[in-house]
């Protein structure tokens, strides 16, 4: 049974309503520029899995009672604001995007309180992973990235006796040149698999801190070697099969082996980590 009053309900609609008329206008721009690329195509997912896992505490969240922490709500939600005014008028995503984070966290304290927050703050965690990250920042971190994983999945392929020699970030195999792009071995991917980390570790319920960070930890390195197998099979489909092999359906193809992959070690970390955090899973009734 709710606990919530009337006065409540109404203020929460009203939160509702303005949340909405403030992001579906950057929702839709981000659907046509960022979210439409494939380095970022991504965000639309965590918006749909934040959204899911917000409506899994819809029932906690109503028998909750409300306490409501004005004092600091509203200063989180002003900060919201600002952040927003600011990111949409200068056309600064990172800004924009992010601000919707503290205005759901300042509307929570301002109609439950503190208690509330506590429920719903791994759903307010994983938004940040749709957050369009600074291009100064991807560049920075890709290139070396980009770099790393060419040097590697070449060196692979030549011991395992192809014609594969790389010039920086163009591996050329045969009669074939590949260039990796960003979408094959940058941060992007890196920080989609570290949301899907991040979600697997939720849905398990572990318990132990230890054992989230370090498996969150772990996959850094797990996500460069997913990057390398996804760059190897593209490699090997363009040798075999030819460039239009390589760059059709089999480009998209292997995105989703490097998401196989990634998943497959993690599994096996995780099992690996079961030997010094036993019983860290919590059960629910």
């Amino acid at each position: 049974m709710s606990t919530l009053t009337r006065e409540d309900k109404g203020l929460l609609g009203l939160l509702l309503l303005g949340f909405a008329a403030l992001y579906l206008p950057t929702y839709y721009g981000l659907a046509h520029t960022v979210w439409a690329s494939d380095e970022q195509g991504h965000g639309p997912i965590i918006l749909a899995v934040s959204l899911w896992l917000l409506y899994q505490q819809r029932s906690a969240l109503a028998a909750l009672q409300a306490r409501p922490a004005y004092g600091a709500g509203a200063a989180v939600f002003l900060f919201a604001l600002l952040l927003y005014t600011f990111g949409r008028s200068q056309s600064i995503y990172l800004f924009e995007v992010s601000s919707q984070i503290f205005l759901l966290a300042g509307g929570t304290l301002l109609v439950l309180g503190w208690r509330g927050l506590r429920l719903i703050w791994f759903p307010l965690f994983f938004l940040i992973f749709m957050v369009p990250l600074p291009e100064v920042l991807v560049t920075a971190v890709t290139t070396p990235l980009k770099s790393a994983v060419s040097a590697v999945a070449s060196s692979l392929l030549y011991w395992a006796g192809y014609p594969v020699g790389r010039a920086g970030v163009i591996i050329t195999v045969g009669q074939y040149q590949l260039l990796v792009a960003d979408a094959c071995a940058g941060l992007n991917s890196m920080f989609t698999l570290e949301a899907l980390g991040m979600l697997y570790m939720k849905l398990m319920n572990y318990t132990s801190a230890g054992r989230n960070i370090t498996l969150a930890l772990l996959l850094v390195p797990i996500s460069f070697v997913a990057n390398i197998v996804r760059v190897m099979v593209l490699v090997l489909v363009t040798y075999h099969f030819g460039d239009a092999a390589g760059q059709g359906f089999v480009h998209g193809f292997a995105g989703m082996v490097l998401f196989l992959v990634a998943l497959m070690i993690m599994l096996v970390v995780d099992k690996l980590l079961n030997l010094f955090w036993p019983g860290s899973r919590q059960v629910k009734s």
